[in-house]
């Protein structure tokens, strides 16, 4: 049976790395990481083999640590949902309430001041090596944007009313669709680099995207209807129905 509500995370995760407040940090990660400038990362020749090696091997193992960090935050999530199981109506409501105030910050109607506060860790360990780029993806999960934090806290209202392995595969999957397109930013930096400067001011579009999804998951969320959609899919694409 389709579950919509992974597809939605996946979506959300994409949209996140995309966001205004994430990709324009991901050219001075790449730098980082690789211990190359920027120019030496935008050249048309491109960069060493060894420092290209590098580089992915070193975005693949920052994704791991992000992804571990909302992995556990979803099961979190989920057991709080499960202590507060006698309270599902009210905290699916407060959920739908939240997710709306974010939407609305999104599309413009309304400014909420703490998003535009951005929180962080950082690591001290060499972001060159495999443990080093594990640990600054540990310490990015952890101090992750204010706006990666609406994206991520419509995906947590999903699991908080799902069970804790529900609810760590739903941030897997969010981790994934986020952490991805930085993998293949590393693979290639140089044309990345280039696009990424060429399309900077349609990130607001991005911002937009996110705030109707948000506004569209409230409403699902407040009415408890979010399969719905899955049955919406299944009415488009009856063979989904043998997945899972």
């Amino acid at each position: 049976m389709v579950d919509a509500s992974f597809g939605y995370a996946l979506f959300m995760g994409f949209l996140s790395f995309f966001s205004p407040c994430i990709l324009p940090m991901v050219p001075f990660y790449l730098c980082y990481m690789a211990g190359l400038s920027m120019s030496e990362l935008r050249a048309d020749e491109g960069i060493a083999p060894g420092a290209q090696k590098r580089l992915i091997v070193s975005a693949i193992f920052f994704s791991l640590g992000v992804t571990t960090i909302f992995v556990l935050i979803g099961m979190a999530a989920a057991g709080v949902g499960a202590l507060f199981a006698d309270s599902m109506d009210i905290l699916r409501y407060v959920a739908a309430a939240v997710l709306a105030i974010f939407g609305l910050h999104f599309l413009g109607v309304i400014r909420v001041p703490f998003l535009y506060r951005e929180a962080r860790m950082e690591s001290q360990a060499d972001p060159k090596t495999v443990f080093g780029a594990y640990a600054m993806g540990l310490a990015f999960g952890f101090g992750w944007t204010p706006c990666a934090g609406p994206a991520i806290s419509a995906i947590l209202a999903i699991a908080m009313m799902g069970s804790v392995t529900k609810g760590g595969a739903l941030l897997l999957v969010y981790g994934i669709g986020m952490t991805a397109p930085f993998v293949v930013a590393a693979l290639f930096s140089g044309a990345f680099l280039r696009w990424s400067a060429r399309h900077r001011d349609k990130l607001a579009y991005v911002e937009k995207i996110m705030g109707v999804m948000l506004l569209l998951f409230a409403v699902l969320i407040a009415t408890n209807t979010v399969n719905y959609i899955a049955e919406l899919m299944l009415r488009l694409v009856p063979s989904w129905g043998r997945i899972g």
